[in-house]
C-alpha cells in the first residue's frame, strides 16, 4: 500500500505541476515579463510547489527531518543532476543577471542556512527571517524584469480576456489541488517505507523524496533545453534552489512549534555539499557565461557520487566515513578550485582578446 501512496503521489505532483506550470506562465508571459525572469520566478516557484506541500506537510505532521532532507537533497538534485543534464542535452547559454546578483544570491543563502544550522536547530525566527528574504528577492526580481535598457517596460494586462483568464487561473487552481493531494500521497508512501525498512526518514528525504518532489523541475528544464529556452532552463534551477531555502524551508521552520531539528549527519555532510555545488555554479556560469556540455558531465558524475554516499549511509556500510571525509576534504574542494581557476584563465583570456 506505500508502494502505491509513493507511486500514485508521484504521478498527481506532476500532473499538477505541469498544470500549475502553464496557467502561471501564460499570465506572466502576459504581462511582459522577460524569460529569464519567468524562470527564476513563476516556473521555479510553480515546480517548487511539491517541495513546499511536502516540507510543510512533514513538519505539520511530526517529520522534521523529512522537511530538511527534502530541501537539501532537492537543491543538490537540481544543480546537479537537472543542470548537468541539461547542459549534457544542450550546451547551456547564461544570463549575465545570473552571473552578477541570482547565483551570488544563492550561494550567500546557502551559507546563511548552514550558518543557521550550527546549533543542530532552525527555529520560527530564523525560517520568518528567511521568509522576509523572500519577499525581497521577488521585489528585486519584478524590479528588474520591468527595466530594459534602464527604461521601464510597460505591464500588459494579465490576460487578453476574460475567458482566457478564467481559464488560466483554473489551471492555477486545479494544479495546487493535486499538488497538494499528491504531496500527502507521497509524504505517507515514504513516511511508511522508511519505517518498515528501518531507514532514518533523512535518507528517505535526501532521495526518494527529494527526487521525487524534483521531478517538475527536471521536467521543464530538459524540456526547456531541449526547446531552445536556455534561460527558463537555467533560471527554473537558481530560481527552484532560492525558493527551496527561502519558502520551503522558511515556512516549514516557521510553522514548527520548535522550529526544524539539524540531525548530525545532515550538518556533517549533506548542508556543506548544498553549499558546495551552489559555490561551484558561479566560477563555471562565469566561464564566457556558458555551461559546457563536459561541465555538466562533471555535475552529473558528482550526484552519482553523491547518490553512492547516500547509499552508504542508508545500508550503514563500514566505508562510509572514508568515504565522506574523501568527499568534504578532497574532491568537493579540488573541483571548486579547478572550476575557479578555469574560469579565472578565461577572464584573463578574454580580457586580452578585448585589448
Amino acid at each position: 500500500m506505500d508502494a502505491v501512496l509513493l507511486a500514485g503521489g508521484f504521478v498527481v505532483l506532476v500532473l499538477g505541476a505541469e498544470l500549475l506550470i502553464r496557467g502561471s506562465s501564460r499570465l506572466a508571459a502576459a504581462a511582459g515579463m522577460p524569460s529569464l525572469v519567468i524562470g527564476l520566478t513563476v516556473v521555479a516557484f510553480g515546480t517548487s510547489a511539491p517541495e513546499l506541500a511536502v516540507s510543510v506537510g512533514s513538519t505539520l505532521g511530526g517529520s522534521p527531518d523529512i522537511a530538511l532532507g527534502n530541501v537539501v537533497g532537492s537543491n543538490i538534485f537540481n544543480v546537479l543532476l537537472i543542470l548537468g543534464l541539461s547542459a549534457l542535452i544542450a550546451p547551456l547559454t547564461v544570463s549575465a543577471q545570473l552571473v552578477r546578483f541570482d547565483v551570488p544570491v544563492l550561494i550567500g543563502v546557502s551559507l546563511l542556512v548552514w550558518l543557521m544550522a550550527l546549533d543542530h536547530a532552525i527555529g520560527r525566527l530564523e525560517g520568518a527571517v528567511l521568509g522576509l528574504m523572500l519577499a525581497i528577492y521577488l521585489d528585486v526580481q519584478i524590479r528588474m524584469g520591468r527595466r530594459s535598457d534602464g527604461r521601464e517596460v510597460p505591464v500588459v494586462p494579465a490576460a487578453r480576456g476574460r475567458a482566457a483568464f478564467a481559464a488560466n487561473v483554473l489551471l492555477i487552481v486545479a494544479g495546487l489541488v493535486l499538488l497538494v493531494a499528491g504531496a500527502r500521497w507521497l509524504l505517507a508512501g515514504a513516511t511508511g517505507i522508511a519505517r518498515a525498512a528501518g531507514v532514518s526518514e533523512l535518507v528517505i528525504g535526501l532521495t526518494i523524496v527529494a527526487a521525487g518532489t524534483s521531478l517538475p523541475e527536471l521536467a521543464t528544464s530538459v524540456l526547456a533545453a531541449l526547446r531552445g529556452e536556455r534561460d527558463i532552463a537555467v533560471g527554473n534551477v537558481i530560481g527552484s534552489c532560492m525558493f527551496n531555502l527561502l519558502a520551503v524551508l522558511g515556512l516549514s521552520a516557521a510553522l514548527s512549534p520548535t522550529g526544524i531539528r539539524v540531525a548530525g549527519a545532515a550538518l556533517a555532510f549533506d548542508i556543506p555539499v548544498m553549499a558546495a555545488v551552489a559555490l561551484a555554479c558561479l566560477p563555471v556560469f562565469f566561464r564566457r557565461h556558458l555551461i559546457a556540455r563536459w561541465e555538466g558531465g562533471v555535475f552529473t558524475l558528482y550526484y552519482v557520487a553523491y547518490a553512492l554516499y547516500l547509499g552508504l549511509a542508508a545500508s550503514g556500510h563500514q566505508r562510509l566515513d572514508g568515504y565522506r571525509e574523501a568527499m568534504l576534504g578532497f574532491v568537493l574542494p579540488l573541483t571548486v578550485l579547478t572550476f575557479a581557476l578555469i574560469a579565472w584563465r578565461s577572464w584573463v583570456k578574454d580580457g586580452a582578446a578585448s585589448r
